[in-house]
C-alpha cells in the first residue's frame, strides 16, 4: 500500500509568495533599469551616460535643490512630530488612540487628492505655486510617516525609567534628555528615512504645486523618461537609488550601534 506522506507547512512557506513578488516587482525592474543605465545611445555597454551626468553642472544644482528641500521637509516634520507623538503617547491624554487615528487617515486617501486639496486651500490663502507652497505640500503629504515610527516607539518605551529617574531626582527635563530622548532614537532614525527617502524622489507635489523655479531630481528623471532618453533617465535614477542606499547604511549603522550603547548603559 503507497503510503502518502502529507505536506507540512513549515513557516518559512509562507515566505516564498513575498520572495516571489520582489524578485519580479523589484529585482527584475532593478536588472533592468541597470542594463538601460550601462548601455549608451549607440548600443555599446559604457559609462558614458553616469560620465556624462556627472560632468553636467544642472545635476548638481537639481541635486542640491532635492537635497534641501528634503532636509527642511524631514526637520520640519521632525520639529512638529516629537511634541506631538510625546503628547500622544501620554496614556491619560490619548486613552481611546482616536486622536491618533485622526492623522492616521488622511494616509487612506490618494496623495494626488490631498495635494490636489492643498492647492486649492493654498490659492485662496494667495500663496499660489512656489518653493513655499512645495515645501508645504511635502511636510503636509510626509508627516505621518514621521508621526508613526516617533509614536510607536514613544508609547512602547518603559515607564520605570522615567520613574526611576524621577525617584532620584531628576527633573522633567533631565528626564527628558537623559532617558525620554536616548531611548526614542531608533523611532526618530526611523522617521527620517521614511521622510526623507520619499522627499528625495517626489516629483508630484512639485508638478502640481511648484514653478518654474524648482527643478527637482525626480522631475528630471520623469522629463528625461518622457523625451525618450531611457539611458540617461536609468542613470539618474541608478544615482540616485545609489544615494538612497547610502542613506539607509548610515542609517542603519547609527541605529544599531545606539541600540548596543543603550544595551550596555541597561547593563
Amino acid at each position: 500500500m503507497t503510503q502518502i506522506k502529507k505536506l507540512q507547512f513549515q513557516r518559512k512557506h509562507f515566505s516564498y509568495p513575498y520572495i516571489v513578488i520582489c524578485v519580479v516587482f523589484v529585482v527584475i525592474p532593478l536588472f533592468i533599469l541597470a542594463g538601460y543605465a550601462l548601455i549608451d545611445s549607440d548600443g555599446n555597454l559604457s559609462l558614458s551616460n553616469f560620465v556624462d551626468l556627472l560632468n553636467s553642472a544642472t545635476t548638481y544644482m537639481v541635486f542640491g535643490q532635492t537635497l534641501m528641500l528634503s532636509f527642511l521637509t524631514t526637520l520640519i516634520c521632525l520639529i512638529l512630530a516629537y511634541p506631538l507623538a510625546l503628547l500622544l503617547s501620554n496614556a491619560s491624554i490619548n486613552r481611546s488612540r482616536t486622536i491618533v487615528l485622526l492623522f492616521i487617515i488622511p494616509m487612506w486617501i490618494n496623495f494626488l487628492l490631498r495635494t490636489f486639496a492643498l492647492r486649492e486651500l493654498l490659492s485662496m490663502l494667495g500663496l499660489g505655486e512656489g518653493y513655499f507652497s512645495v515645501l508645504i505640500g511635502m511636510v503636509y503629504d510626509l508627516f505621518p510617516f514621521m508621526l508613526l515610527p516617533l509614536y510607536t516607539i514613544l508609547s512602547g518605551m518603559d515607564k520605570s525609567y522615567k520613574e526611576a529617574g524621577s525617584d532620584l531626582g531628576a527633573s522633567s527635563w533631565q528626564n527628558f534628555v537623559r532617558v525620554t530622548l536616548p531611548l526614542s532614537v531608533p523611532g526618530i532614525v526611523s522617521g527620517i528615512m521614511m521622510t526623507f527617502m520619499p522627499a528625495l524622489s517626489s516629483f508630484a507635489i512639485n508638478d502640481m504645486l511648484g514653478d518654474a523655479h524648482l527643478f527637482l531630481f525626480g522631475n528630471m528623471v520623469n522629463d528625461l523618461y518622457g523625451l525618450n532618453m531611457w539611458n540617461y533617465a536609468s542613470a539618474l535614477a541608478m544615482i540616485m537609488l545609489i544615494f538612497v542606499g547610502l542613506v539607509m547604511l548610515v542609517g542603519n549603522r547609527f541605529n544599531r550601534r545606539n541600540i548596543r550603547s543603550l544595551g550596555g548603559a541597561k547593563q
